[in-house]
């Protein structure tokens, strides 16, 4: 199978952006080291790094099933940016509690929740229709 248009281009961002995860962790634990924080900016700080990784292994599961599956080329474009913008926002809204505004950090945080699950539908729609 040959991967073209928005799936293809969406599979090298979340490839590429992996080591740049794997390597935030790695220079982050500096930080952690030297800054004090509390116990729960920590806890919001590896659940922020965690989710990041691992929903981008989701999306890569996703994109493999989208670029197999029966979406038009308009929805996999919108499928693919519900994925990478529902990533960015899931776990960046938990590295956004390291900061005083919460209910800003827990919107962002929901509003990912939210774009992943669009694009998990979409991808399961694609996939029955196929």
């Amino acid at each position: 199978m040959t991967l073209t248009g928005p799936v293809q281009l969406f599979t090298v961002i979340a490839l590429v952006s992996l080591p740049t995860v794997m390597f935030g962790g790695y220079s982050l634990l500096g930080l952690l080291r030297r800054r004090r924080l509390t116990e729960e900016q920590r806890a919001f700080f590896r659940a922020g790094h965690a989710h990041a990784g691992v929903l981008l292994v989701l999306a890569l599961v996703a994109l493999q099933l989208l670029g197999q599956g029966g979406l038009g080329e308009a929805l996999r474009w919108v499928t693919c940016f519900l994925l990478l913008f529902g990533v960015l926002a899931q776990s960046g809204g938990l590295f956004l509690h390291l900061l005083p505004r919460k209910a800003l950090a827990h919107r962002v945080t929901v509003s990912g929740a939210v774009l992943l699950g669009a694009a998990m539908l979409l991808t399961a729609w694609g996939v029955a229709v196929a």
